[in-house]
């Protein structure tokens, strides 16, 4: 993917990079991680679209934002889409980015074609009326040990992603060398920061709103967002549509990286 650095007007920087030709797609991953986690994906649909993929602030090469909840993430990434994409893109979210893919959506604020969510969720804790989430007491123990052991935490939380699949060990470490090793950390206090944020987080109301269609794409042993969340999405968004995968946790196009790049051209 050739790299690129788009200026923010507070002088801040947002990294971001770029392949192929034909209609745009923004792809955003998740928290604690960088635009490296979709280098095969990226491979896989370059001959078939203008792939735009962005570190999201704080993470990857890119400054943290100054606002760093999903309001002020989604409003960096509309301010770089509106300068480098005059065409209408869709947006592939996994994860964190699928919830910013929703919130660019609620915003209005540069119309965007359709929604692609893989492995996302409205609500990342449970509540009372709410029983597809982590426990908030798991988030805040998540919270301390990113304190007192940050890298070493992170690489457990990314172990969790695979929880409860088949996968091949090296597979599993091939996947870390492409979708790890080769991006910087993310800065502590804008993950840290963003982990509270995903603790309150409740895009419930704004739902009915966003007109897009919208594929879901969950695996049935996702132990962080729970599959019963992308299937509420896709019921209750008004254009939404599921694909669920069997066996497969919280990275689908990590997992079975050709069906979700099929899946991808077919709904495009």
């Amino acid at each position: 993917m050739k790299e690129a650095r788009f200026n923010l007007p507070d002088g801040r920087v947002l990294t971001w990079y770029e392949a192929g030709r034909g209609k745009p797609l923004v792809l955003l991953h998740g928290w604690a991680m960088s635009a490296a986690v979709f280098r095969e994906i990226v491979d896989l649909l370059a001959a078939d679209f203008r792939l735009l993929v962005p570190d999201l602030p704080g993470h990857g090469k890119s400054s943290p934002a100054a606002q760093n909840d999903l309001a002020g993430l989604a409003s960096v990434l509309v301010s770089w889409l509106a300068a480098v994409s005059p065409v209408l893109p869709g947006l592939v979210g996994w994860s964190l980015g699928g919830m910013l893919s929703l919130e660019m959506a609620r915003q209005q604020e540069l119309p965007v074609d359709r929604l692609i969510l893989i492995s996302t969720t409205p609500r990342f804790t449970l509540d009372d009326d709410w029983d597809c989430g982590l426990p908030p007491a798991q988030v805040r123990a998540l919270g301390r040990n990113l304190e007192r052991r940050f890298e070493a935490t992170l690489a457990d939380f990314f172990s969790l992603a695979f929880a409860g699949e088949e996968i091949d060990s090296e597979r599993l470490l091939a996947i870390r060398r492409f979708a790890v090793k080769r991006s910087p950390l993310p800065e502590p206090a804008a993950v840290c920061g963003l982990l509270d944020v995903l603790a309150a987080q409740d895009q419930r109301a704004s739902l009915a709103a966003i007109r897009q269609p919208a594929l879901v794409l969950h695996g049935d042993q996702d132990r962080i967002t729970p599959v019963a969340a992308g299937q509420y999405l896709a019921q209750t968004l008004p254009r939404g549509a599921f694909a669920g995968f069997a066996g497969i946790g919280h990275g689908p196009f990590l997992s079975q990286p050709s069906r979700v790049a099929d899946l991808i051209r077919e709904f495009c």
